[in-house]
């Protein structure tokens, strides 16, 4: 960077400090790298990370960057591909404060801040049987700043229902700082007074635009197809009033215009009834014709895989058996339909099969509207991209080539693509796509570290790009933006009148180019092989890490420091410069050191280490191991401890309960204010190493109850293992209703079934493994599951009787550890196996929340939760977007602030609730404290709700 420009960032920081905290003006080498990441595979590092929260702050932000002259990128979710999301300059993040949700006649209109992810947008609509129009393969992950600032689509949404399509008004806040309400009269001719000159250049340029007749028909034909190449010209020739010409231009404009700040959206209706064929092909001919004549039946989806594309998920669990036998060159089709009822998805299936009479099949082409089976072809469409990632090598990325032909041009276009990536060495590429719109995606590993391969890359688009967007009139960018990567080739795609357009439309927004400059048009002809982004080893958990992003929404420290994504990168540029040795200049020996420095809290200490993000990662990563393998080595000295308490466990368990009864007579002395005030000064005097108070922290678990379990004889038997999180904590000292601890209540609900109960013998000393796990402490969790696993067998004998332990979490730990023969089960999945057939229930006259737990998620336990909560209750609330409470075991004391940002906006959504019901006490502990009410076991309510089968209800 140069003198100057530091400077000048410098001064913008000091100017911004004035209003915004320091905390949301970021420019250390960890969180600029990790926060300017994005999906990708260009590498710049923004000099500043600025987070305002509001509209006011952010017209600020872009004042001072102005009277600088700094150029500024807007940030998203950072899921976009084509480069046009990261920075060397000034990165603006969005965070909660754009979050922000409306909905409008009942569910017909929907208005959306920036940073509502898209399948929350949907969440909101389902209600009323809606959704929004785009419906990209990201949806659960993108927001939706950068959908429409993309012009996101995706499966079903085709051109019909795109962002340009369904955009009602919008909120945009221009490079000088102005903000537009496109649905406030006043604020339209506020505008049209103080921007005069730029609403009569743009209804200018549409005059003009109208007026020649070939450019005109040319951009009506570019966009009758799927386009995301250059400006949205086609809002020249659809509007001739400025306002709306420039509504309709800051769909696709990739922040390059303005920043939206709000958009309304018309929704589209969900039709609920749902139905797939997966029909196979002999050739890429005939299934490009089946495509053509599937255009104007009443389907969803049609999507197009080559043979290449099912070959490389063929293998993979769950796989229908066809596709190993399939011969060479077959390609599929994955045809999807709906229906507002079941009669019109039957008709509209017929129609369907009349559509494909007279080509030929290699089987029968029936549809399923079977759950499983539609899910399982979703499956494979889906799990065509991670295929690639899972197997490329080392150091290499994947690229996502997005193209769109004319659908009357298809399989000629297709063949030609295939022959140019063969010729120029990419024999791994595999071909899927929207076929009904001829979008199609190239998907193939890429490396940039060897010699030649940059040229090679070169020599594969220009020929690409001038076969797609010359030869045969398609869009070089189909839904995936245009970018850095296809900046070079607006020009030869649009030609030179409309590339011009394009400039002109630009100087008239952001006459200093200030707003994402060298995105979407640039004169640099090589700037898509410039700051290419490294993927050197760092461990072979997350080297296949392709860096998209889809994790990080259901990251609990996402808003608090990285996401499993950042944790990534951070750990990929480590290994880089330890690489480096000896040859390591001092900028990157420094730049390392400051890295290691920071990395402990941002990489380690803050992670839950939960695995959610493995149920969200295509390739299946879990950082949280990556995360304990560094606690592995970094705790390696501690092994001793960590083996002394493990075996004195008993001990350790009755030192906490001690613990907790002396900070309740302390509490009962000092009260809930003075008392937290008090655990805070003495955490921060003893550098964070002691744990946090607070008013949820429950009083020790009465153990003694274990002694009184149920023996009758006759009765069923079950094995009842209280987790060592249940024999220390007992009932919280704030629950005026519930009194018992979760062993006491999870007593009485068994012996209320009529089980006989065994505990297992010295259970005061035994412990899952999972405490030591996740601390690194790999050996001694391994001995304390294998002498749990001993003791279990001899209570259970040798598996003849089930086992429920009360915990959920520890559950989980133990599926892949335990005899095979051992048959063990968490509260929801015991209650639905083998205690609800033996009760009958009244529901509760209450409004309940439910936390779903991360463990429970990796089961797959959430809807059965859930269903359980709404057989015992009238009303069942599931908080939004509360995924992982952050608790995570002991880090709701060592690091509060996690479980503090993981449940923010909880108690918002709770406030009417009686209670919240979970399955895991340490997680009750968080949720009650940011919840603001009694969070209990599941088993409470479910106690609370029944009485043994075939008696009456009180």
């Amino acid at each position: 960077m140069s003198t100057a420009l530091a400077e000048r960032i410098q001064a913008l920081k000091a100017a911004l400090a004035e209003t915004l905290p320091a905390e949301r003006l970021i420019d250390d080498p960890l969180r600029t790298l990790a926060y300017g990441t994005d999906a990708s595979f260009y590498r710049l590092i923004p000099k500043l990370v600025v987070r305002p929260e509001s509209e006011a702050e952010l017209q600020r932000t872009l004042a001072e960057c102005r009277a600088r002259g700094i150029p500024v990128t807007f940030r998203a979710a950072g899921t976009s591909l084509s480069g046009q999301a990261v920075t060397d300059s000034v990165l603006i993040q969005l965070g909660r404060g754009w979050r922000g949700h409306e909905i409008l006649d009942e569910g017909r209109v929907i208005r959306l801040q920036p940073g509502v992810i898209g399948a929350r947008a949907n969440q909101l609509l389902a209600p009323f049987g809606r959704k929004i129009g785009p419906d990209p393969a990201s949806i659960n992950s993108c927001m939706i700043g950068g959908i429409a600032a993309n012009n996101a689509s995706g499966m079903c949404c085709g051109t019909a229902q795109n962002s340009y399509r369904t955009l009602r008004d919008l909120r945009v806040i221009l490079a000088d700082g102005t903000l537009l309400d496109t649905a406030d009269p006043a604020s339209r001719e506020a505008f049209r007074r103080s921007h005069a000159g730029l609403i009569e250049g743009l209804e200018r340029l549409s005059a003009e635009t109208r007026a020649n007749e070939a450019l005109a028909e040319k951009i009506r034909h570019k966009y009758r197809l799927k386009n995301t190449t250059g400006y949205a010209l086609n809002s020249l020739v659809d509007f001739e009033d400025g306002i709306e010409i420039l509504k309709h231009l800051m769909i696709g404009s990739e922040g390059t215009l303005g920043f939206l700040s709000a958009i309304t959206y018309d929704s589209v209706v969900d039709e609920p009834c749902k139905a797939a064929a997966l029909a196979f092909f002999p050739d890429m001919a005939t299934t490009c014709r089946a495509t053509i004549a599937l255009k104007p039946s009443p389907v969803s989806a049609v999507e197009l895989m080559d043979r290449a594309a099912l070959r490389s998920v063929q293998d993979k669990p769950g796989m229908p058996e066809a596709l190993r036998t399939l011969p060479d060159g077959a390609a599929a089709l994955l045809i999807d339909v709906r229906g507002h009822d079941e009669e019109e998805l039957a008709a509209r299936m017929a129609e369907v099969q009349a559509s494909l009479e007279g080509i030929r099949t290699l089987e029968p082409v029936t549809f399923t509207r079977e759950p499983a089976t539609y899910e399982l072809y979703w499956k494979i469409r889906k799990g065509l991209f991670p295929a690639v990632g899972a197997v490329r090598e080392t150091g290499t990325t994947v690229i996502i080539e997005d193209v769109a032909f004319p659908i009357e041009r298809l399989d000629e276009g297709v063949l030609a693509l295939t022959d140019v990536f063969h010729r120029h060495g990419y024999a791994e590429t595999i071909l899927f796509g929207h076929a009904l719109e001829g979008n199609l995606h190239f998907v193939f590993p890429q490396g940039f570290e060897k010699p030649g391969e940059v040229e090679r890359y070169q020599a594969l688009m220009d020929e690409v790009a001038q076969l797609v967007g010359v030869e045969y009139g398609g869009s070089l960018k189909a839904e995936h933006g245009t970018g850095r990567n296809m900046a070079p080739y607006v020009e030869l795609e649009w030609g030179a009148d409309a590339y011009a357009l394009m400039w002109e439309i630009k100087a008239l927004f952001d006459p200093e180019n200030l707003l994402n400059p060298e995105v979407i048009l640039s004169r640099n002809p090589t700037l898509h092989l410039e700051k290419l982004k490294p993927l050197p080893a760092a461990h072979e958990i997350v080297d296949k890490c392709i860096e998209c992003g889809f994790c990080e929404h259901v990251c609990p420290s996402k808003d608090l420091s990285l996401t499993p994504r950042q944790r990534i990168v951070i750990a990929r540029e480590m290994a880089r410069l330890e690489a480096l040795g000896g040859a390591a200049g001092s900028e990157e020996a420094e730049r390392l050191a400051r890295l290691r420095a920071d990395g402990g809290y941002a990489v380690d200490e803050t992670c839950a280490a939960d695995g959610l993000c493995a149920t969200q990662c295509p390739v299946g990563i879990n950082t949280g191991d990556l995360v304990r393998e560094l606690r592995h080595e970094r705790l390696a000295s501690r092994a001793g401890l960590a083996h002394r308490v493990g075996r004195h466990f008993s001990g350790a368990t009755r030192v906490a309960r001690g613990a907790l009864n002396v900070a309740g007579t302390v509490n009962r002395v000092l009260g809930d204010d003075l008392m937290e005030k008090v655990s805070g000064s003495a955490r921060r005097l003893s550098g964070e190493r002691l744990p946090q108070w607070t008013p949820a922290l429950p009083q020790a678990a009465p153990v003694r109850v274990l002694g009184q379990a149920s023996s009758a004889p006759g009765q069923d038997r079950v094995v009842y293992l209280p987790s060592c999180a249940t024999r220390v904590f007992g009932a919280s000292r704030q629950d005026r209703e519930e009194r018992r601890s979760a062993m006491e209540i999870t007593l009485s609900l068994l012996e209320k079934a009529g089980f006989e109960v065994t505990i297992p013998e010295g259970v005061d000393r035994l412990c899952c493994g999972m405490a030591f796990n996740s601390k690194g402490q790999f050996e001694e969790a391994a001995r304390k599951a294998g002498e749990l696993n001993r003791e279990l067998l001899v209570a259970s004998e040798n598996g003849r009787f089930p086992i429920l332990m009360d915990t959920s979490p520890c559950v989980l730990h133990l599926q892949s550890r335990l005899d095979k023969r051992l048959a063990i089960s968490e509260p929801v999945a015991f209650a639905h196996d083998h205690l609800l057939p033996r009760l009958t229930l009244s529901p509760l006259d209450e409004r309940v929340a439910v936390h779903v737990t991360c463990s429970s998620t990796h089961m797959g336990l959430g809807e059965k939760m859930v269903a359980l909560a709404r057989a015992c209750a009238r009303e069942v609330v599931v908080p939004a977007e509360i995924t992982c409470c952050g608790f995570a075991g002991d880090k709701g004391f060592a690091t509060p602030e996690l479980n503090a940002s993981a449940l923010a906006g909880l108690a918002e959504q709770v406030e009417a609730c009686s209670a919240g019901y979970s399955n895991s006490r340490t997680c009750e502990i968080g949720l009650a404290q940011h919840g603001g009410i009694p969070y209990r076991s599941i088993l409470s309510l479910l106690d609370r709700a029944s009485q043994p089968a075939g008696e009456a209800a009180n």
